[in-house]
């Protein structure tokens, strides 16, 4: 009897010991809980978009909910903090972007290290940014708003989004590049710029396109020139700023996906190929397209890379324009 007691014993604690690396393996499948993308933007803007479309589409792929979680305000701050913070296991995304690299150079201090904290783990989408006129103003073409900008100094006012912002950016830098003395203009955010255009309070504007098209479409704006390296797929027929003459001038925003430092390699590996995968579902693309956002599938390297240079970029025009830092 305790013979057989005894080898019931060793066979239950046998079978116990072989159990548990199959218990481990299946505990560190990723994901095996709900995953978090935070967003630092309001909803209903690119960057909620982007996140919400290719989202949806990864929370198929993964088999698990990715729940979109918005946290505006402070220059993506707050939502900066809030991923820099969260443990490293894959389940927390953050989204970054051009506005991502200019809070590194804007700010006097952040509560994380934007180049290391974070893990980028794939480009998403890139974004038109456009030079626009009311209709009826006095420019029809850059080249317009070129000369009489050169030939009355301080005369030309162009109206911009928040200080700060990549469009705020992109203007000093067009303004810059161009060799003009102009007046930048903020607002506080979009609708503000179109009224003022369409108030003549000033000249013209500069901002992501997408929230200016059904404007443009409706003859209330009159698109002068895109500032990407190409011209956009919405707008053939306008030229890009260096077509028009500017040379040496060319912007465009973007927004991709990092994760916080540490996570483990085939985390991000795993995470990069099911975006990837993501990006070029036919369906995905033509639903990001239609929102006028251009799908980059690429690699964490490539994602990395866009972060660095644009720090290095904006962080140089707010240098020559004498931003103060905030």
């Amino acid at each position: 009897m305790l013979f057989r007691r005894h080898v019931l014993l060793r066979s239950l604690s046998l079978a116990v010991a072989l159990s548990l690396p199959l218990a481990a393996s299946a505990q560190s499948v990723f994901p095996s809980k709900p995953v978090r993308l935070v967003v630092p933007n309001a909803a209903g803007g690119a960057a909620d978009l982007t996140a919400r479309t290719v989202g949806q589409k990864l929370s198929e792929i993964l088999g698990q909910p990715v729940v979109v979680d918005n946290k505006p305000g402070a220059g993506g701050v707050v939502a900066g903090e809030m991923v820099a913070k969260a443990p490293p296991d894959g389940r927390t995304l953050l989204l970054i972007s051009s506005g991502t690299a200019v809070s590194a150079s804007l700010f006097k201090a952040l509560p994380f290290d934007t180049v290391k904290d974070f893990i980028p783990v794939a480009p998403l989408a890139s974004f038109d940014l456009v030079i626009v006129g009311p209709e009826g103003g006095r420019f029809k073409t850059l080249s317009e708003l070129v000369a009489f900008a050169k030939a009355n100094p301080g005369k030309l006012n162009i109206g911009t989004p928040n200080v700060g912002t990549t469009q705020h950016l992109a203007a000093e830098l067009f303004k810059s590049a161009a060799g003009l003395d102009v007046q930048i203009v903020p607002f506080n955010g979009t609708p503000a710029v179109i009224n003022a255009l369409r108030g003549g309070q000033i000249d013209a504007g500069l901002d992501i396109l997408s929230p200016l098209l059904a404007q443009i479409r409706a003859k209330a704006l009159v698109p002068l020139a895109v500032t990407g390296d190409r011209r956009s797929r919405v707008l053939p027929e306008v030229p890009t700023a260096r077509e028009a003459g500017v040379n040496g001038f060319v912007a465009a925003s973007w927004n991709a996906l990092a994760v916080p430092a540490g996570t483990p390699k085939d985390v991000v590996a795993r995470l990069n190929r099911e975006v990837v995968a993501a990006l070029n579902d036919p369906a995905i693309r033509k639903r990001l397209e239609d929102l006028n956002l251009d799908p980059h599938p690429g690699t964490p390297e490539q994602a990395a890379a866009l972060l660095n240079n644009d720090i290095k970029r904006w962080g140089d025009v707010i240098a020559r324009a004498k931003i103060p830092r905030q």
